[in-house]
């Protein structure tokens, strides 16, 4: 057992993402700036690594709150994402994802897009399976489990069908 994990419960820095894309031609638009499709499939990845790394199975990607664009992503730039659970239910988890733009020519960092995404763990048969227990051990992380109950209860009001 490695370190952050203990029987039936994980961190989130158990499963914590980082991952990097160079934004290449094709990546982009006619104006140089990244496509949000290539923006959002980043992020869906991170996303599943960390849940996976958690759930340690199969995860399959049931939602996204939403994909704010706040700032272009240019041509060149290095995109770093990172991904955490931020909580675990039975059998879903919420995965936040912060994506930042760096120019190598400056070294400028900017903040260009937030999602949380809500994934399920599938057993072999593909149906849905318990996952670990999420222990946030931070302030930070203990404020992100919390506000992840808030957005969760949010996402099944969401679902309710309309009087």
């Amino acid at each position: 057992m490695s370190s952050g994990q203990t029987p039936g419960a994980r961190t989130p820095h158990f499963s914590a993402v980082e991952m990097t894309q160079l934004v290449l031609p094709g990546d982009t638009n006619s104006l140089g700036t990244a496509f949000g499709g290539t923006i959002f499939g980043w992020v869906d990845v991170a996303a599943a690594v960390a849940a996976q790394r958690h759930s340690g199975g199969i995860v399959v990607t049931a939602s996204i709150d939403s994909l704010h664009f706040l700032a272009p992503v240019q041509l060149g730039n290095v995109v770093v994402l990172r991904a955490a659970v931020n909580r675990a239910w039975r059998t879903s988890m919420e995965v936040g994802v912060r994506v930042e733009a760096e120019d190598l020519d400056s070294g400028r960092v900017t903040h260009t897009n937030s999602a949380y995404l809500v994934l399920v763990a599938l057993d072999e048969g593909g149906r849905p399976t318990p996952v670990p227990r999420l222990v946030p051990e931070t302030d930070d992380e203990r404020r992100r489990w919390a506000e992840a109950e808030a957005r969760r209860g949010a996402r099944q009001r969401l679902r309710e069908p309309a009087d």
